[in-house]
């Protein structure tokens, strides 16, 4: 991304504050972007956890995606909604548009999910422009903003966490993210797989019970048959959560890092999902990306 580009942002998930989004399009336009934000990003009905109609996000998100110059889509907030729209997207004609950058995180893994399955696209694991970690009042938080800029500019980036699960060091194409949402796509056409790759997992809210139980329905769904290695991200509010990922996930005998702060936590690191990445224990780091005939070292 650079000066004098156009992003685009839209709301698939829940609705957001109007001072929030404002805030995030100035901060957006401060980097001598253009904004362009969803005709119904706004909006609001009858179920108020939503931005608006489940054909009217779904069709801001298309809009955008289709847009020849718009470079990156932003992903306004999370909460939920964005599953609703898997089935209301024209895959054929998102396919058939230039690749751009699709950015967000917590709900829009159903959203990351699906385009590496639909569309074979690296996305953006990162903050959102109506949250609070580039929307609040006094400024962006400095280190969620420095990283997401450095993710843009293609900047290859070490996220270090604080404990080691399993030891050991893996490569592999990045993917996952909310662990709610990944468990929620069990059983349907965009059901995770991580054969071959490095998982990312994080969460909000949850109680260590409902980890265990999100854990077992990806691990009996067959979603980690195959996987090289795990990268555990924030758990806010989850209590400890750390001896039910231990229990569930140690037994796969791959490297497992946690503590990464990628998440719902402050600071917010952007990772991105689709690319070539490293966990390496010893280090406790998840990096990437590597590409272009770069080494993972």
């Amino acid at each position: 991304m650079q000066q004098g580009d156009t992003v685009a942002i839209v709301m698939p998930s829940g609705p957001p504050r109007a001072d929030q989004l404002g805030r995030g399009v100035e901060r957006l336009a401060a980097l001598g972007l253009k904004v362009l934000v969803g005709t119904h990003a706004l909006d609001r009905q009858g179920l108020d956890y939503l931005a608006g109609e489940d054909a009217a996000r779904a069709a801001d998100l298309q809009a955008a995606w289709c847009d020849p110059a718009v470079s990156v889509v932003f992903c306004g907030r999370g909460g939920y909604g964005a599953a609703r729209l898997l089935d209301l997207l024209d895959w054929d004609a998102m396919r058939a548009a230039r690749p751009k950058v699709l950015i967000g995180s917590s709900d829009i893994t159903a959203l990351h999910n699906a385009f590496a399955i639909e569309l074979g696209v690296p996305t953006l694991h990162g903050p959102m422009p109506a949250c609070d970690l580039m929307a609040a009042e006094q400024g962006p938080e400095p280190l969620t903003w420095e990283s997401l800029r450095a993710a843009l500019a293609g900047e290859s980036t070490i996220v270090r966490g604080d404990r080691v699960l399993s030891p050991g060091r893996a490569e592999g194409v990045l993917t996952g993210g909310n662990l709610s949402l990944l468990a929620s796509m069990c059983g349907t056409r965009h059901q995770p797989s991580f054969d071959g790759k490095l998982v990312l997992l994080e969460d909000i809210g949850e109680e260590p019970y409902r980890i265990d139980r999100m854990l077992t329905q990806l691990l009996q769904a067959g979603a980690f048959a195959g996987v090289r290695g795990i990268a555990l991200g924030s758990w806010v509010d989850c209590g400890d959560p750390y001896p039910v990922l231990a229990d569930r996930l140690a037994p796969l005998g791959v490297p497992v890092v946690a503590g990464l702060p990628v998440g719902h936590g402050s600071p917010q690191m952007s990772v991105w999902l689709g690319e070539l990445g490293v966990i390496d224990t010893e280090s406790c780091s998840l990096a990437g990306p590597f590409r272009d005939g770069e080494q993972a070292r």
